[in-house]
């Protein structure tokens, strides 16, 4: 997909499916809109049959049958015309919202945490969802509208050139009206848009953080914040209108008011002789035809002026750069993980500083070290939730950026300590790590992991719905969750991001046996949330300032590194008068 496409060769692509079906809707509405306008030529007809005293019956009742059927096949071409570029419009519609969830997960991490949720969300169901009247309803609708007119133009000048041109004469006034109202559009709508996204990511981050607004009283600031981008975007949109309500008023009454024009000049032509009354009536006929389905075409200018703000939201999330992996899988010799001279940056900050190490297949390795120290970005660059920037990173001798993603989320399993559950049942929620699992498999991964009997306590045991975000369970419900669903993955690399951050002691011991018998022939690499959990590792690392300040086990580290030994002391300090120290 190239930087270079424009609005129109984006909505032609995703179109292109469909294209012969909406050649079938456009053709629907041309004929649904001839239909409407013929009507007007069987009136002309009907007056002109009265004034020369036509008094045949039969002559009256073919036209007035004529006006009929025409005003029913009017609104047939019409159903069928929007039925079809409905159909085709909301198949599109999902393809576009595919290509948007698909590409998330192929997005690194930084793009994700920059980005508020609120405004995803607003681009994947409120943004896409604009395109259905661009694609629906301007491409026919528009299109036939904008013909039927022309088409009596054309046939007015070959009737008589004066009474055309007479007939249009309402047009540049009118024109001149909607060009007011259309003036600054493009600042105006990106004012509305831009407040509307910021109402909606401001939205999402009050209902999210309510619980903690409610823990420490900040309901007013935080409603504050919420009600000013409330009125913000009610202002963008009101300031809007305000500034266009008169050139849209004065457009609207002066378009349809053709007969302004025909009626005196249409009248004096007529009694100097050089007009005659048949072509008279059906000028002023006709041309009341003209300005109502031009009225309905520019009706759909508002939707083309936002479209193209619309296409560079969508398109900003498809552009991005995806993490580049290749399709195809690769042989891995062993699990063995190697970083050299691997660098990062979040921004403008540097987060990892040329960072060598070597990680062995089928051992336990823990990294500890000051809060923002880089050890869960470490774990997040193996687990290729970021890309390497800088250096490089080997698992099992091949370069991380040579393993296909399909592949290289299958042979990791990753809990971190913001575990997120979907709203759905427990056992969906662990049947997670492997879609193909047993009910039976699901309960043994449960028990596995310490989470069975806890789980046959809840309301509906494993059929209990875990809640938005796992809402309806405990943090420390979640984790171990995470943790039966990362042992159900099977996976052989096993990371574990300080994932018994929220765990009591009593169920961290049991979760610490589970996760004992899980990766018994596996890679672990652990985050260390209370060094005493990982005294046992056959290496650790210690990371400080974005550089391995010391490796080794347990014993060598409380010898040779004074900052592990420190933090060893602060744990047991506050172990033994009963506190949590991260």
């Amino acid at each position: 997909m190239s930087k270079k496409k424009g609005t129109l060769d984006w909505l032609l692509l995703w179109s292109a499916p469909y294209r012969n079906t909406y050649i079938l809707s456009v053709l629907s509405a041309i004929a649904g809109v001839f239909c409407g306008i013929a009507p007007y030529y069987a009136i002309t007809k009907i007056i002109i049959g009265l004034l020369q005293g036509n008094k045949e019956p039969r002559y009256y009742f073919l036209w007035i049958l004529i006006c009929a059927v025409l005003w029913v096949f009017r609104y047939l071409f019409h159903g069928i015309s929007t039925s079809l570029s409905h159909r085709s419009t909301f198949a599109v519609i999902a393809e576009v919202r595919k290509q948007l969830t698909g590409k998330l997960v192929r997005l690194p991490m930084g793009y994700l945490m920059d980005t508020p949720s609120g405004t995803i969300k607003n681009i994947i169901v409120e943004k896409v969802d604009s395109i259905e009247t661009t694609l629906a309803h301007i491409l026919p609708e528009m299109t036939a509208n904008l013909l039927g007119p022309i088409c009596i133009i054309v046939y007015l000048f070959v009737v008589d050139w004066r009474m055309a041109l007479v007939s249009l004469i309402t047009l540049p006034i009118g024109l001149f009206c909607y060009g007011g109202m259309m003036r600054g559009y493009e600042v105006k709508f990106k004012h509305y848009v831009d407040s509307n996204k910021h109402l909606n990511a401001t939205a999402v981050e009050y209902i999210n953080g309510i619980e903690v607004i409610k823990a420490f009283n900040q309901s007013a600031a935080s409603y504050q914040k919420f009600s000013d981008a409330a009125k913000e975007a009610a202002n963008a949109a009101i300031n809007w209108m305000r500034g266009t309500q008169f050139y849209f008023a004065a457009a609207m009454s002066v378009f349809p008011a053709v007969l302004v024009g025909v009626l005196p000049l249409g009248s004096y032509f007529y009694m100097k002789g050089s007009l005659t009354a048949e072509t008279f009536i059906l000028t002023m006929i006709l041309s009341l035809g003209i300005m109502t389905p031009l009225i309905t075409a520019m009706s759909y200018s508002d939707d083309l002026g936002k479209i193209r703000t619309v296409i560079n939201d969508i398109t900003s999330i498809l552009l991005e750069e995806d993490l580049i992996r290749p399709e195809k899988p690769v042989q891995l010799k062993d699990y063995d993980i190697e970083l050299n001279n691997l660098s990062f940056a979040y921004k403008s900050e540097e987060v990892l500083k040329s960072v060598n190490l070597s990680i062995p297949g089928n051992s336990v390795t823990a990294f500890v070290g000051p809060s923002g120290s880089g050890k869960s970005t470490l774990a997040k660059l193996i687990a290729s939730l970021w890309e390497v920037p800088e250096g490089t990173l080997f698992i099992g001798g091949k370069d991380i950026r040579s393993i296909p993603l399909e592949q290289l989320n299958s042979m990791i399993a990753y809990v971190s300590q913001d575990n997120y559950l979907f709203n759905d049942t427990v056992r969906n929620n662990i049947r997670m790590g492997n879609l193909s699992a047993t009910d039976k498999e699901v309960e043994e991964a449960a028990k596995r992991s310490g989470c069975h009997e806890f789980i046959l306590r809840l309301e509906k045991g494993y059929e209990t719905i875990a809640g938005g975000a796992g809402g309806h369970l405990s943090g420390g419900e979640r984790q171990r969750i995470a943790i039966a669903r990362a042992m159900l993955k099977n996976a052989p690399i096993v990371i574990l991001d300080e994932a018994t951050a929220y765990t009591d002691p009593e169920n961290e011991a049991v979760i610490q046996s589970a996760v004992a018998k899980l990766v018994q022939g596996k890679t672990l690499l652990v985050i260390a949330h209370r060094l005493s959990t990982i005294t046992d590792s056959d290496k650790i690392v210690v990371v400080n300032h974005g550089t391995i300040e010391a490796e080794g086990t347990h014993s060598q580290l409380l010898g040779s590194c004074r900052l592990y030994r420190d933090m060893w002391n602060a744990h047991m300090e506050a172990k033994d008068s009963g506190e949590v120290v991260a």
